[in-house]
């Protein structure tokens, strides 16, 4: 998968240096494959025609050429299959970019591994800080979490600070502690864990809110390196087949800089920002916004509620079955409900990550307080991951999306079990119990904690099995969705999610001309072969972003 993504990368830089900086909107007609509308009542058709940003015309081959403009670029398929735009419906755009310029330790498969990658990036790069993420720990044979011993056995001496995946726990070396001023006397904040050994003093590992002890002794990425890591994940998105994304937890300066790079013509996918409290400023006051290119829009705030189940964040109802302790509620709850209700009052949306099952009932506690009966809102649970058995039909009854992410189905089930048990592991991950309760389910990947491939999630949602094909009785694989799901999961739910489904999401007439094209049909190949389906076609309003 790394391959193919770097592969994939320099195939979308070469496409837009051959299309210009920005790829000539025009009439397009693709054909020569089976075609998914994503329209119940005509799932397939032979043809798309595009005149300009929109679907002129979907159906019969012969009708789309009769109605094709002179200047039509006839686009075969050659066996290809299309549907509407794949969506990543919740991702971290900066964060997908500096992963792929900075130190990525997301194939790391052993503490040894870990310190023997950092020695090496410590050796190529002998002075400053070391940042990192991507680690994950549950795999390891060590079956614990690094230290800050690895570390100072891999860069002594040297400030380092290395995130797990999910984006809830840093582990620091000495000199980061040190410099940080974090001793054996220094207490948790509020929302956080300092972990300690058996000596009293902190072994490195802070846990979600902890992490912003060690904050400032990294020196944080400038405009340039921010303004690179923007276009790099938009070529990367591209190149995998995603035609948008909801961008969470974004700041201020990030979301400027995106709108230059959307202007200036550098940046072709769509994004839906949900601001981080620090930077919600303009969208609290005005709600939501639209940049010039149409591309780029603010679609309200995000919020956090607890931490995850990895690091034991996730707030529970009852105590974790591997450790002591109920996880870690991040947000207070005065503060909470007022940023909701200031929300509200301009049209914005929330967006609060949840995965705990008490997590998400105080989220949908607050929403109904804060929603005070509107239902049309469209607010977002992020994650939804433990949800009990009484919660679920209260998304649908309270008009709650859950915003889902397959992915992390199939890589925190090897772990899933022993943090829950048996009685509440049904509680996990439960798509199809949401669709059957009429709950709006859109799929997204949350890259960089996952790869955000939307070949991983379309399969995750349909096979349910870890992409080495295991899965056993506590992966309730009864949770899985049919391909029909899926494809909703990861096109129109998006869509509905940001008040876009009249113009996005399926392959009609009138809508926005976004397409996306794999080598091979994803809804009718077997499971392991999706995982293996290559990217041919990307248009987003029009225009070829990418095309192999």
């Amino acid at each position: 998968m790394r391959r193919f993504a770097l592969a994939a990368l320099l195939a979308a830089t070469s496409l837009s240096t051959a299309l210009g900086t920005s790829a000539r909107a025009g009439n397009l007609l693709i054909h020569g494959g089976p075609i998914h509308t994503g329209v119940e009542a005509k799932p397939t058709a032979e043809a798309v025609l595009i005149r300009d940003d929109r679907i002129l015309f979907v159906g019969d081959l012969a009708a789309a050429r009769a109605k094709a403009a002179k200047d039509a670029a006839d686009i075969d398929l050659k066996g290809a299959a299309a549907y509407p735009g794949f969506v990543d419906a919740h991702a971290h755009l900066t964060g997908i970019g500096l992963r792929e310029l900075t130190l990525n330790l997301d194939k790391t498969t052993s503490v040894a591994d870990l310190v023997a990658t950092v020695k090496a990036y410590a050796a190529a790069h002998p002075e400053g800080a070391i940042y990192g993420r991507g680690w994950i720990e549950t795999h390891w044979p060590e079956k614990r979490f690094p230290n800050k011993a690895d570390l100072d056995a891999a860069a002594p001496g040297r400030v380092v600070v290395l995130g797990r995946s999910d984006g809830h726990a840093s582990v620091a070396s000495s000199a980061a502690l040190a410099k940080a001023g974090v001793t054996a006397a220094t207490p948790d904040p509020a929302g956080g864990k300092i972990l300690k050994g058996a000596d009293g003093q902190p072994d490195g590992m802070l846990i979600d809110h902890a992490q912003s002890l060690v904050k400032d002794v990294i020196p944080p990425p400038d405009a340039a390196l921010i303004r690179k890591a923007l276009d790099t994940a938009g070529q990367l998105y591209a190149a995998r087949g995603w035609t948008g994304l909801a961008n969470m937890s974004v700041m201020a300066p990030d979301l400027a800089l995106l709108r230059e790079e959307a202007a200036q013509g550098r940046f072709h996918i769509r994004v839906d920002n949900y601001m981080d409290p620090s930077g919600a400023a303009e969208v609290l006051a005005k709600g939501p916004q639209t940049d010039v290119t149409g591309l780029i829009r603010t679609r309200g705030i995000k919020l956090y509620m607890d931490g995850a189940l990895g690091s034991r964040g996730a707030a529970l109802l009852e105590p974790y079955s591997d450790a002591e302790g109920l996880g870690l509620q991040l947000t207070p709850y005065d503060k909470g409900v007022a940023l909701m209700k200031q929300a509200k009052a301009v049209g914005a949306q929330v967006a609060m990550h949840a995965i705990g099952d008490r997590g998400n009932r105080m989220t949908l506690d607050w929403f109904q307080e804060a929603l005070a009966g509107d239902t049309t809102a469209r607010w977002r649970i992020e994650h939804a991951q433990i949800v009990a058995d009484t919660d679920v039909p209260r998304f649908a009854k309270l008009g709650v999306i859950a915003s889902m992410q397959p992915s992390h189905a199939i890589g925190d089930l090897y772990f899933a079990p022993a943090r829950l048990g048996q009685a509440r592991l049904h509680e996990g991950y439960r798509w199809k119990d949401f669709l059957t309760a009429g709950v709006v389910v859109a799929a997204g990947s949350d890259a960089p904690v996952e790869v955000g491939d939307p070949r991983i999630e379309f399969y995750a949602a349909v096979y349910r099995h870890g992409l080495d094909g295991f899965a056993n009785a506590d992966w309730h694989l009864e949770e899985a969705v049919t391909r029909a799901e899926a494809l909703r999961m990861l096109t129109l739910a998006p869509a509905y999610a940001v008040f876009r489904e009249k113009e996005l999401g399926t392959l009609e007439a009138g809508k926005k001309a976004d397409v996306t094209a794999f080598d091979r049909d994803l809804m009718t190949v077997e499971p392991k072969a999706i995982l293996t389906a290559q990217p041919v076609l990307t248009v987003v309003d029009g225009k070829v972003v990418f095309r192999q």
